[in-house]
């Protein structure tokens, strides 16, 4: 009697444990954000992008569904596709991100892109974006402007 009771109890808070441990188990809590910025742009445009590297953790895939942010009206995830020769922008449903591995948001491929912007955003700033996954969890992020001009060459001519 006193054996049963015993591996009931263990049974029990074994269960619990796991219990608890997927109550936290979550999309967002399984992606890592690395290298996030948002591309500054010259005063009176509308329009930019955000790009960053979305590392895995967990046993399976894990899917970004949307974003959002104030200083958009509208935020969507967007890729470039080759149309007959001509690169075009088109927004999609998701980005997939596969178990225990990366996928990099960057310029020419996936990014989030910020429409209608309510803001100036300038180098040095840092601004808040959510991001939503298909099992409805959120991660909040902020994140740096970045300029993404290249700094002149300073040529001395002596």
């Amino acid at each position: 009697m006193r054996f049963q009771l015993n591996f009931t109890s263990t049974f029990l808070t074994a269960c619990l444990t796991i219990m608890s441990l997927n109550a936290f188990a979550n999309d967002a809590s399984a992606i890592d954000i690395d290298h996030a910025y948002i591309r500054e742009v010259p005063p009176g445009a509308m329009a930019t992008g955000s790009f960053l590297t979305l590392k895995n953790n967990s046993e399976q895939e894990v899917r970004l569904v949307g974003a959002t942010s104030d200083v958009a009206k509208k935020v969507e995830l967007h890729t470039h596709i080759n149309d007959n020769g001509v690169m075009k922008m088109r927004q999609i449903q998701y980005i997939s991100v596969a178990a225990h591995q990366e996928t990099k948001l960057q310029p020419g491929g996936l990014h989030i892109m910020f429409i209608g912007l309510q803001k100036e955003l300038k180098e040095g700033q840092t601004i808040s974006m959510t991001l939503k996954f298909k099992d409805g969890s959120q991660k909040s992020l902020t994140i740096p402007v970045k300029s993404v001009m290249s700094p002149m060459n300073h040529m001395h001519h002596h």
